[in-house]
């Protein structure tokens, strides 16, 4: 029996235990039993409800990390190369693998638009773990400003590439998931998954109640605005560039996003709220087209 079985087991009999103390205080209504007989049916009738609970459970939790499995090959850090600097890697937001394997997808923000090329900077991709990770020369393929996504290609061997779902038939309020490098290098290139909700599906951009809050880039958006994920759980700057995915499957349905929706939604706030945002897939399947 695995340690998981084991302490389900403990736990399960714990709450079989306080629901016969306490199911001589309960009343079955309607069944012409003896106290016995009540006590002993409501216990069964708890019982097994507990069980399904526990059993449905220990699928749900099983699933994500079998998928994490899956998907954590797929996700890359996105950064750039200078051998004179120290150190000579610098970190800048997450990516993950698509297509055939050697094409990675990440926010447009996060990829630098000027690198010392005098000193020979270079866009890079970091490939593996920890200390293992290897860097990999990147270029740029095509950048969606609008939408802020940039599709990248890679050099060496094809890393496995994550399935891009279809993003409208997400629905508020289902689990989602999402792996990357939250702060970056500071904690290590380890890849970290959290879980969220789809708390809602909002435009990325609504009409000022000032004329003083607009800015050039909230014009454009106001002209052609599009609906993103806004998440329940946190996200931090790292995470840019993080696939957001089914926990049972894998699928991609989204890409983290902090600074460029943060920027529209809520330039008014001082200091910003602690909510997270995606953008949807479908422009990812956008921007591989081209």
């Amino acid at each position: 029996m695995s340690k998981l079985d084991v302490e389900n087991t403990r736990y399960f009999n714990q709450y079989r235990y306080y629901i016969k103390r306490k199911g001589e205080n309960l009343k079955v209504v309607g069944l012409l039993f003896d106290n016995r007989k009540k006590r002993f049916t409501v216990e069964f009738i708890w019982t097994s409800f507990l069980a399904l609970c526990c059993h449905f459970g220990n699928a749900s939790g099983g699933e994500l990390s079998q998928t994490i499995e899956i998907v954590r090959p797929s996700i890359v850090a996105i950064g750039t190369i200078l051998q004179t600097r120290a150190p000579p890697a610098n970190f800048l937001g997450t990516g993950f693998a698509v297509g055939d394997g050697l094409h990675i997808i990440t926010n447009a923000h996060v990829v630098p638009q000027n690198l010392n090329t005098e000193k020979k900077e270079s866009l890079a991709v970091f490939v593996g773990r920890g200390a293992s990770a290897k860097a990999r020369s990147a270029t740029i393929v095509e950048v969606d400003v609008e939408h802020d996504l940039a599709l990248l290609k890679i050099s060496g061997e094809a890393l496995p590439a994550l399935v891009i779902g279809d993003s409208d038939t997400v629905k508020e309020g289902e689990t989602v998931a999402f792996t990357g490098f939250p702060i970056g290098m500071v904690l290590g290139l380890y890849p970290v998954t959290h879980q969220a909700i789809i708390s809602a599906i909002t435009p990325i951009v609504i009409p000022a109640l000032s004329t003083k809050q607009l800015d050039i880039n909230i014009i454009k958006r106001l002209r052609a605005p599009y609906l993103v994920f806004q998440l329940d759980g946190t996200a931090y700057p790292g995470n840019s560039g993080s696939p957001l995915f089914d926990p049972k499957t894998g699928k991609v349905f989204g890409i983290l996003n902090m600074v460029f929706v943060k920027g529209t939604k809520e330039n008014v706030l001082t200091h910003p709220s602690g909510i997270s945002y995606a953008i949807p897939s479908n422009y990812i399947h956008a921007i591989m087209k081209q």
